[in-house]
């Protein structure tokens, strides 16, 4: 049985050092035309792969010792208003940065940065979880996207 503690733990650096760390560098850029970043620690492999633009989808898949333990699946835009988005993304990876130890899906509950704010709303644990997250620009909703998971391979 894997230990939702280290595992969450895990989560927490792989994602501050990957998406949310915005370094363009340790993209792969597949053949299916999709994007990957791979963090690697110990027994401990992540690997988020997404496809898109906008909107985007994908998903998160946490490998110890080389079986899947773990996946979370996403699904989310920026308002077609919003042109670039480059601004909200940086925003949202301001609040993936600050991700929470002990339920590491997403970002905070919320988070304020002038006239942006981030909201992420879910509910279970790291073993099964649901959630969606919305970014407000001046209190109105520019950005959304829903996400789910937890572990896999358990029986």
């Amino acid at each position: 049985m894997i230990n939702s503690k280290k595992l969450c733990q895990f989560l927490v650096t792989a994602k501050k050092n990957t998406y949310a760390a915005g370094n363009e560098r340790l993209i792969i850029r597949e053949k299916d035309r999709s994007k990957t970043l791979t963090y690697k620690e110990g027994d401990w492999q992540y690997n988020d792969n997404h496809f898109g633009g906008e909107p985007y989808g994908g998903r998160e898949v946490v490998f110890f010792k080389g079986n899947p333990v773990y996946i979370m699946v996403f699904y989310g835009q920026v308002s077609k208003k919003i042109s670039p988005p480059r601004k909200i993304y940086r925003f949202l990876q301001k609040a993936l940065q600050s991700i929470p130890a002990d339920k590491p899906f997403r970002g905070p509950k919320n988070l304020k940065d002038g006239h942006l704010r981030y909201e992420n709303s879910y509910r279970g644990t790291i073993k099964d979880f649901s959630g969606v997250e919305k970014i407000f620009l001046k209190g109105k909703k520019v950005y959304q996207a829903f996400y789910a998971g937890g572990l896999v391979d358990r029986r």
